[in-house]
């Protein structure tokens, strides 16, 4: 589980989103516990309801980035918070982007954001944030 250290900047790094202006339809997340709890904060601090919240071994480490495109390409949303592991995220982005090794070394609570046509398998990289970046965007009123 993760201590209430964690849990609080994590929170602080999701209030940082929501400083940016992030607003997240639905949340998909590897069913690993640390995962799932930090999902859900994610969830509550963006506003994102219970119901858009789901778990799949899609983002487990062990998965193949490639395998979690047909569920993205079948959601009916503008905008879609994944929580997974390194290295697999950072594959996956890099898959995303079209290019074959990771161009992103996330840490945990970092966020790298990606713009991409609805029901397509490339992206293109927005922006990087580091967790403390969020943490302290996070601790803007």
């Amino acid at each position: 589980p993760l201590t209430a250290e964690v849990v609080e900047r994590t929170r602080l790094a999701a209030h940082g989103l929501l400083t940016l202006g992030a607003v997240i339809d639905h949340i998909v997340s590897s069913p690993l516990k640390r995962a799932v709890q930090t999902a859900a904060i994610a969830a509550e601090a963006l506003g994102v309801p219970p119901l858009s919240l789901e778990k799949t071994e899609l983002l487990l480490p062990e998965a193949v980035p490639d395998e979690i495109l047909p569920l993205l390409r079948r959601m009916q949303v503008e905008s879609v918070l994944l929580v997974g592991h390194a290295p697999h995220v950072d594959l996956l982005t890099a898959r995303l982007l079209g290019v074959e090794h990771a161009v992103t070394a996330l840490k945990k609570a970092g966020v790298a954001v990606l713009e991409a046509k609805l029901h397509s398998d490339s992206a293109r990289l927005t922006a990087v944030y580091e967790p403390k970046t969020l943490r302290q965007l996070g601790r803007v009123k």
